[in-house]
Parts: C-alpha cells; sequence; structure tokens
C-alpha cells in the first residue's frame, strides 16, 4: 500500500492595516466614474503600473479592495488566481479590476483588452461577475464597461 502525505489547510482573511484607512465600506459602485473615482485616490498617481481588484456584494456595494500587482513603468503581471483568490474568500458577487498608466494616458493597450478578456472569462467559470475594467490616466479614465465590452451593468438586487 503506497502513502500519500498531505498538508492540511485553513484559508484566512487577514484585514490589512493601511496607512491611510479607506472609507468604501458599503459604498455603492453605479457605474464607471464611481470606481475611477476611487481608484484615482488610491493608485492614480503611483510611478508604477498597479492593478488593483475592487470586491462586491450582490448590491454592488464595496466589500474589499486589494492590491493584486505592482509592476515597472509600463507594465505589470496579473494571474486570475490572485484576482479571484481574495474574491472567493470575501464571497464576492462582482469585482471590478482597475490599473493605471503612469504614462497618463488612459487609451487601453492590446495587452489590456487580452486581459480583460481572460479575467472575465475566469469570472464567469467560477461565478463573480467582472463588472468593469477601469483604466486610470492623469485626466481622465477608460472604462471597458461604457464602452460596450461586457454585456451586462451592475444593477442592484436591492435597495440599500
Amino acid at each position: 500500500m503506497i502513502r500519500h502525505t498531505f498538508q492540511r489547510v485553513k484559508v484566512t482573511l487577514v484585514r490589512e492595516r493601511a496607512a491611510e484607512p479607506y472609507t468604501i465600506a458599503r459604498q455603492l459602485v453605479k457605474h464607471g466614474g464611481d470606481a475611477a473615482n476611487l481608484l484615482r485616490t488610491v493608485i492614480g498617481s503611483n510611478p508604477r503600473e498597479v492593478i488593483t481588484a475592487i470586491y462586491l456584494d450582490v448590491r454592488c456595494r464595496i466589500i474589499g479592495l486589494h492590491e493584486v500587482s505592482t509592476g515597472t513603468i509600463d507594465q505589470a503581471i496579473v494571474h486570475p488566481r490572485d484576482i479571484f483568490g481574495p474574491a472567493l474568500t470575501l464571497s464576492a458577487s462582482a469585482l471590478i479590476l482597475a490599473h493605471n498608466h503612469p504614462s497618463g494616458d488612459a487609451t487601453p493597450s492590446g495587452q489590456d483588452k487580452a486581459v480583460t478578456e481572460r479575467i472575465k472569462q475566469c469570472g464567469e467559470m467560477l461565478g463573480v461577475a467582472m463588472l468593469d475594467h477601469i483604466v486610470v490616466g492623469e485626466s481622465r479614465y477608460y472604462s471597458f464597461a461604457d464602452e460596450c465590452f461586457f454585456p451586462y451593468a451592475c444593477t442592484p438586487r436591492a435597495t440599500a
């Protein structure tokens, strides 16, 4: 008889203590502009590309914010497991992905479009809807949802 050993694991959520607490609890996200305004304060002026995920409950209220990856001046690496691990731990119903362009130009690249499609497909498999991907520039933002990249919008199921 062959015996296999394995580790027993337990996943826990640890609330990070931030130098500046974000007042995002129960904030309703109605459109890309709501998320972009929050994200501009969090990652907008960073000299490196930062990928951030906003996690939402079934009423599209923010339940968490996670800095997924920090890259260089023109790219950041992102993998679906780094986005959806926290989403599943938080029991998020949906998410909004975002990143900044340190150049200040919010126009998405071909890579941005490919990553958006990949993350959207993974979310569909896991039951966590990706509602938008926002690119934050210096003075404007680009919302994939506003440009009809996503066939659905965040519509609250009940009033807050």
